[in-house]
């Protein structure tokens, strides 16, 4: 269940500064404010989509780019935005629909924080994505980001081979709910086919490798996550600038909401300097509820 506070605008066109609605964790209220630094992109690429501080996932790829420090995107629910009464708790910051006004709360600190949001916990060794359930084992020489919605693991920076002003990295994992990325099959087995596409693409297609000329499909199969039934699909895929890839689809019920599918997308450079795919099945393996959250263990087998 996404829990109350400040996330991207299900709404949001993509046209004008990016903003954040506020969700009382039952529906989108009529709240809205602009994103904490939406003018201070720094457009860093690690990973599509995960962002640096608030970790809302715009759209979520393995090993391309991250949309910048304080990047926003697509909605987080599936529900639709609808002008509603002001509901008990909401915030006195920020705007309503219709109104006109500055960046609200959140400020140039850039935390993302709103009154009454909840942020993820801290576990040493794991990013937790609070909205999915989850957390990620953070490998050694890794970095693990945690966020309200989503979370990411990345490694090894490097210049993009089709754009060298951006910065890819050698392999990175990122995770979130299945409706925040608008993914509404109905199986973890449909949504990781389908999903397997859209993650090639997003990873290793646009300027920064070029097009996709061809793919091989390594590995097809269900799997068990955090003591829930999921599906796993692996391409190796050929691109037309710098490195192949490796790229995942790995979805499976949330261990806190059996309800909700989490999508955790993953890529990995063809690279002597990347990690290995064992990496990949050792985070695969790691992943567990959320502590605190309740819910199944962790491991897949």
């Amino acid at each position: 269940m996404t829990p109350p506070g400040w996330h991207p605008d299900p709404g949001y066109s993509g046209n004008g500064p990016a903003q954040e609605r506020w969700w009382d964790g039952a529906q989108w209220t009529g709240h809205v404010r602009a994103s904490p630094g939406a003018a201070r992109r720094r457009g860093i690429r690690i990973g599509v989509g995960v962002t640096v501080g608030a970790v809302v996932l715009a759209a979520i790829g393995g090993g391309v780019y991250l949309l910048g420090e304080d990047g926003g995107g697509p909605g987080t629910a599936a529900s639709s935005p609808s002008a509603v009464p002001d509901p008990p708790g909401a915030p006195d910051g920020g705007e309503k629909d219709g109104e006109k006004g500055g960046e609200g709360n959140g400020g140039e600190n850039g935390d993302g924080q709103g009154p009454g949001e909840q942020l993820p916990p801290t576990e040493p060794g794991f990013a937790t994505d609070l909205a999915a359930g989850i957390s990620l084992p953070v490998p050694q020489g890794w970095k693990g980001t945690s966020g309200a919605v989503g979370a990411g693991l990345t490694t090894g920076e490097h210049a993009c081979p089709g754009d060298t002003a951006e910065t890819c990295v050698r392999g990175g994992v990122f995770s979130a709910p299945a409706a925040a990325m608008k993914l509404t099959a109905g199986t973890p087995e449909e949504a990781a086919k389908k999903d397997i596409t859209l993650n090639a693409q997003e990873s290793y297609g646009g300027k920064s490798y070029g097009k996709i000329s061809s793919h091989e499909e390594l590995k097809s199969e269900a799997v068990t996550v955090a003591g829930g039934k999921g599906y796993v699909v692996r391409w190796k895929v050929v691109t037309e600038k710098g490195d192949d890839g490796y790229v995942e689809s790995l979805v499976f019920p949330s261990p806190t909401s059996k309800d909700m599918l989490v999508v955790v997308r993953s890529g990995f450079d063809v690279n002597k300097d990347a990690p290995k795919l064992s990496v990949l099945d050792e985070i695969t393996r790691g992943i567990k509820a959320a502590s605190g959250a309740g819910g199944g263990a962790g491991g897949a087998v």
